[in-house]
């Protein structure tokens, strides 16, 4: 039986996001991946049973250093406005920083693979922030409101301003950068909207 390379299968993860991103799912398949890391389809079945497999666990993988980085600095007994500033930060960083990962992750959350990604990585993340909307509910820091509201506009307009950013233009087709300025006036509404 054939070893690891810690290093090939590396290469294998990141061509894999790299493919998933430039390809969509339709265009990614085992032959190609292997082609593309000058190994053969063999070599793949060494990390991974098959291309579901494959597909889920670079998912999980993903999805597991995202919500890792939502953590950082993040305690569920801030005040709202701390907290919820955190998790832009935060999420401004990783989508800046790991954009690829961020734009894989983001389309294989709406694949078939989706629910079953997001039930391995998200359980911990939502009692934290269950915990944390709960905290600032008691204190009559934040409205209460179904959470599927509440994270449409605490982080919706967030997304679409770092999907501007990341496509370099607005909807109007003019050019756009994410500065503090945007950044600040945004948040000061989601707050408005949020807070009592």
């Amino acid at each position: 039986m054939r070893t690891r390379d810690i290093n090939k299968e590396e290469i294998v993860k990141q061509k894999a996001i790299e493919m998933i991103v430039n390809q969509g799912m339709e265009g990614f398949g085992m032959n190609r991946l292997a082609k593309e890391c000058g190994i053969s389809v063999a070599t793949l079945y060494i990390y991974y049973s098959d291309k579901e497999d494959l597909i889920r666990k670079i998912g999980i993988e993903i999805g597991q250093n995202f919500f890792e980085k939502m953590f950082d600095g993040f305690s569920t007994d801030m005040s709202f406005r701390d907290g919820l500033r955190n998790q832009w930060e935060n999420r401004i960083y990783f989508n800046q920083n790991f954009a690829l990962q961020a734009t894989c992750f983001e389309l294989l959350r709406h694949s078939t693979h989706g629910d079953a990604i997001i039930q391995e990585v998200t359980g911990e993340y939502k009692q934290m922030m269950t915990e944390f909307m709960h905290l600032a509910i008691e204190r009559k820091e934040l409205i209460s409101v179904p959470y599927e509201v509440f994270w449409s506009i605490a982080y919706g307009s967030l997304y679409s301003l770092l999907e501007f950013h990341r496509d370099g233009k607005s909807m109007s087709g003019k050019s756009f950068i994410l500065n503090d300025n945007i950044k600040n006036e945004a948040f000061n509404l989601v707050l408005k909207a949020l807070t009592p």
